[in-house]
């Protein structure tokens, strides 16, 4: 046991404590997890997760340096961001829904879908803030904003995720200082957008409930600032995170409340953003006809779209953005309903692949690792195996825990092919990353 934390090898874990009699109801209950969640586990799952872990180790009262999680609280704090008890011990579905709520109460101004969401948590720690702030305050949070998106899509979230808190707990503070009307409503919206960038690295380094509290702090700020594209753009980006976790639906309903923003925001390009990511949502939930669908609008909103003149959260969404998610959908429809979706996905993905350059890394590893699995659906495992090969490569100083995610398919495809000595290859190349 003492071995398996210390490798958190969660699978081991929870099939040594099935082994002396524990049931998968009692380990649910204990950590906190749905049985489902304990059941893909057992049966394989990898746990990377920093606060999923702590929980497990918490819940089974094992010492978090037993699984080298040790370190005090206010540490524990600035890494993960603050969370209640309550919080950490509720059900994921539980905090989905409790989003949700909060979701449509910032959208819609009602609480459609639950009860009144609680306060989300605040940032920690504390830095000297200007007492009166002008433009130019507001200027430089806008600049280290980009500045750090900019090594987010280059490194992972990994690499700037403890400079944005960081800058944000210093932004936050600005809040309280006297400045102009328009000076704070542009605040509002620039610390929107840090703490909607606080989210995406937080989810990128697998912190998920620190990922929710950032988001649910960008909602009301954008809500403040009366900015409906940034509201679609942080409901889009909670929704993926529910994408990458397979609660397809959930995803699907943040989409749909982002598309309501967008729209009244008079946005093409925010319009399209949505429309994308609720055809992926729809392909996850195996809904062939609403996905290309959904495709086609988000291919005619983004040709309307006045890219010029884009705001800067929803600009990332260019050509190449929208050759990778007809990709991705179509990839995902040729693994759940049709392999014959790989005819429409193979040449969005090279497209892709071939638009995006360094500054892009961790997009460009996405769209690989995703062209690779579609040729071996194909069959043509040769070329699969190298393009996987170069998804590898691409890999290699990233700081996403999501690449190991996104690859998942590509290693479940390549397994299947073991008795083809370059799949084979790919197979032992993946693993052994994913083992690191």
């Amino acid at each position: 046991m003492r071995d398996a934390l210390a490798a958190r090898d969660i699978s081991s874990v929870y099939r040594l404590l099935r082994k002396h009699g524990i049931s998968q109801r009692q380990i649910a209950a204990m950590t906190g997890q749905s049985q489902s969640e304990v059941s893909e586990i057992l049966k394989g799952r990898q746990v990377m997760a920093y606060d999923v872990l702590a929980r497990i180790a918490d819940g089974l009262r094992v010492p978090r340096g037993f699984m080298g999680l040790a370190y005090d609280e206010a540490t524990a704090v600035q890494v993960v961001g603050a969370a209640d008890d309550q919080q950490a011990e509720e059900d994921e579905s539980v905090k989905r829904r409790k989003f949700l709520a909060h979701a449509a109460q910032v959208t819609m101004g009602a609480a459609v879908f639950g009860p009144s969401s609680e306060a989300w948590a605040a940032s920690p720690a504390r830095t000297p803030a200007p007492g009166r702030i002008g433009m130019t305050d507001v200027r430089q949070v806008e600049a280290a904003t980009r500045a750090l998106r900019a090594l987010d899509y280059q490194y992972g979230g990994g690499f700037c995720r403890d400079a944005v808190v960081a800058q944000l707990s210093w932004g936050q503070q600005m809040l309280q200082a006297s400045g102009g009307e328009l000076v704070k409503s542009r605040l509002y919206v620039a610390l929107a957008d840090l703490h909607s960038l606080a989210g995406w690295t937080s989810f990128d380094t697998g912190l998920f409930d620190s990922a929710r509290n950032h988001f649910a702090n960008a909602l009301d700020l954008a809500k403040q600032g009366e900015n409906h594209p940034l509201v679609a753009n942080v409901l889009y980006r909670m929704g993926r995170v529910y994408l990458h976790q397979e609660a397809a639906d959930d995803a699907l309903k943040l989409f749909q409340l982002g598309q309501i923003a967008a729209q009244e925001s008079g946005s093409e390009l925010a319009v399209a953003v949505l429309c994308a990511n609720e055809a992926w949502a729809y392909a996850m939930m195996e809904n062939d006809v609403q996905a290309v669908k959904l495709l086609g609008r988000a291919k005619d909103e983004f040709a309307r779209a006045d890219l010029a003149n884009a705001e800067s959260w929803v600009r990332f969404f260019n050509e190449t953005d929208v050759h990778a998610m007809v990709g991705t959908v179509h990839t995902v429809l040729a693994q759940k309903v049709d392999v014959r979706h790989t005819k429409y996905a193979i040449p969005a993905l090279t497209r892709a692949v071939d638009a995006y350059g360094d500054d892009m890394a961790r997009s460009k590893t996405f769209n690989l690792s995703a062209l690779a699995t579609n040729h071996l659906l194909e069959g043509d495992i040769d070329h699969g195996a190298k393009v996987g090969g170069k998804a590898l490569d691409s890999a290699e100083g990233l700081k996403s825990v999501r690449v190991k995610d996104r690859m998942e398919p590509l290693r479940e495809e390549a397994e299947r092919r073991r008795n083809n000595p370059d799949a084979r290859d790919l197979a032992e190349r993946i693993n052994a990353i994913f083992a690191a």
